[in-house]
């Protein structure tokens, strides 16, 4: 039986000489096999995580299967703001350019708490902590225009709600709704980052991925739906390193240059939600989502843009 591949009109044989990239959970799945790609382009890839032990294999994995030296790792834990805000600092004192940035980060099956942040893990984790981590990077990404951001959302997307009231509430949402609920509020800062850079040579993309071989839901407590749901993935789900093309793609093909802010599925563009059409919505969650973060008027470049 021949095994459809969804990733075909994906292939590009762009290089990546001279170019930095960096992607967020890249120890394994697909962010692994995205860091991966970008290093056989030739790119300085800097691969963002919260195990330093993992970061370290990893990095020499990369080295050892693509022959590209130049890897580097950095410990970031969106858990926690200040982590972010640490690696962000260190990448605009120690990188003279950022040309892309892949926000793949994302875990389902956490606990229903607040973090030390004060915000929902599961949303900071699948979204805040992308949020800042982007908001803080734009300056470098700027600077070294023209460059691109893809952000790793899901088709649970259509499922998720925007209440910015009880974004951060615990019990509200089951543990799939507080995912659909992030995944959603990716696609509308996408959207509105879009309106807010336009003209900056920074392009801006969403994406689904799909369901790929993975253990995504390594995180649950059951041990017989977590198994089951991670047979399901390893047996039906997409090969790992052909979803990673779509995600380099959008990052590298010339023919996305005038794409900024649209959504994408299978290498093309793709329906997300009747949301990121409502402007007001879009402009309030980018707003209240400042605010969450605690942007200090020293952070703040839309002051200064």
């Amino acid at each position: 039986m021949t095994v459809r591949d969804d990733f075909t009109d994906c292939e590009t044989d762009v290089r990546l000489d001279g170019k930095v990239a960096l992607v967020t959970g890249a120890t394994a799945g697909t962010g692994l096999e995205i860091a991966k790609n970008l290093a056989r382009r030739g790119a300085k890839v800097i691969i963002a995580s919260r195990n330093p032990a993992k970061l370290a294999d990893v990095k020499n994995t990369i080295i050892e299967t693509t022959g590209n030296q130049n890897v580097v790792t950095g410990q970031i834990d969106l858990e926690s703001l200040s982590s972010v805000r640490s690696f962000a600092d260190t990448t605009l004192r120690t990188e003279p350019r950022l040309d892309i940035l892949i926000n793949n980060i994302g875990a389902i099956g956490l606990e229903d708490r607040l973090t030390g942040d004060n915000l929902q893990l599961m949303m900071q984790v699948n979204y805040f902590g992308s949020f800042l981590l982007t908001f803080l990077l734009f300056p470098i990404l700027r600077a070294s225009a023209p460059s691109r951001i893809v952000n790793v959302s899901s088709l649970a997307l259509i499922l998720g709600t925007v209440d910015l009231d009880h974004w951060n509430d615990v019990g509200r949402y089951s543990n799939f709704g507080y995912y659909c609920n992030a995944k959603l509020a990716d696609i509308l800062f996408t959207v509105e980052m879009e309106k807010r850079i336009r003209g900056s040579g920074v392009s801006v993309f969403s994406m689904d991925p799909g369901l790929g071989k993975s253990e995504f839901f390594r995180n649950f407590d059951n041990a017989l739906i977590k198994n089951v749901l991670n047979a399901a993935l390893l047996k039906f789900g997409r090969p790992l390193h052909r979803v990673a093309t779509m995600a380099v793609f959008l990052a590298v093909d010339p023919k996305f240059e005038n794409e900024s802010g649209r959504h994408f599925r299978d290498c093309h563009e793709f329906y997300s939600s009747w949301y990121a059409n409502d402007t007001v919505l879009t402009r309030n969650v980018w707003e209240e989502t400042k605010r969450l973060v605690r942007i200090t008027s020293d952070e703040d470049w839309e002051a200064r843009y």
